[in-house]
């Protein structure tokens, strides 16, 4: 099975060397992994060349989704992985992966990784804040011991979903650029184009930093859920509680299904509702 691993960095070789590195040492098969390097001053630009890393560029950070789609169109594979340059997959993530979509007949899912951080991850343990510092011992030993069932509803990175489907929904949106909020409105594609199957798969770990490029000083974030809230009429914790049913991390078992309106989901929809008459009325 191959895959395209897709990645915007922004001067971040130190991270993206690391998550290059375990791809190597810790993938069965060979992958694509193709890049948009923002600016890459720093010789992120020579590392890619150098390794025979495909990518696109820009002068300067043009924001994630730009940058994740202008990836994306050099992809040759069937499968697109959308990860970030801070992360390190686990050992034979690949066969995980493999396994899990060797038991769908279409190509109606979106599968992601088990998100595993010192603070704010799926499973909040530490390994590291940094290359330097990281444990790779104790995360293998993690990864091993860990008997944590597949989950239900994530929409965290990194994720996959096959290359017709990605191409169906025409990946990010443009307006949540630099990226707030980009996932959850990715998953609201999928779901109006009938994906129901939206599954975390514990074994596949990544290990995350935590975010480093988004957190730089010249960044400054979009309001991704007011973008949300006027295009779809509700936010994502909205869509992530009613819709994935993943807002308490549920064990995975099988399709979603169509919310069904209840006295909780029409108050929290009545909430939104009002907060979208005031984002509408002073944009």
């Amino acid at each position: 099975m191959k895959i395209s691993i897709i990645v915007a960095t922004y001067n971040n070789l130190e991270f993206l060397k690391f998550f290059f590195s375990s791809l190597k040492k810790n993938s069965k098969y060979t992958h694509e992994l193709i890049l948009h390097i923002n600016d890459g001053s720093d010789g992120t630009l020579q590392f890619a060349n150098k390794n025979g890393i495909a990518f696109t560029h820009s002068l300067e950070n043009i924001g994630l989704c730009n940058s994740i789609n202008q990836a994306a169109s050099l992809a040759t594979s069937d499968y697109i992985l959308y990860a970030h340059d801070d992360m390190f997959f686990c050992k034979n993530w690949d066969i995980y992966l493999e396994n899990e979509v060797q038991k769908y007949t279409d190509n109606l899912y979106y599968l992601t990784g088990t998100n595993v951080s010192k603070n704010n991850g799926l499973i909040n343990f530490d390994c590291g804040t940094i290359p330097e510092n990281f444990d790779e011992d104790k995360f293998n030993f993690f990864c091993d011991k860990d008997e944590s069932k597949d989950r239900q509803g994530s929409h965290w990175a990194p994720h996959l979903v096959h290359k017709e489907l990605w191409m169906k929904v025409g990946g990010f949106s443009k307006e949540f650029n630099p990226g707030d909020g980009s996932d959850p409105d990715f998953c609201m594609k999928l779901w109006n184009n009938n994906v129901r199957i939206f599954k975390t798969i514990s074994n596949f770990k990544v290990y995350h930093f935590s975010s480093v490029t988004t957190r730089k000083k010249d960044i400054i974030l979009n309001n991704g859920t007011k973008t949300f809230i006027l295009k779809y009429g509700f936010n994502p914790r909205f869509f992530r509680k009613y819709y994935l049913k993943g807002d308490g991390f549920n064990v995975f078992d099988g399709k979603l299904h169509n919310p069904k309106m209840n006295l909780n989901m029409f108050f929290d929809l009545l909430i939104n509702k009002f907060k979208y008459l005031y984002f509408s009325l002073f944009k």
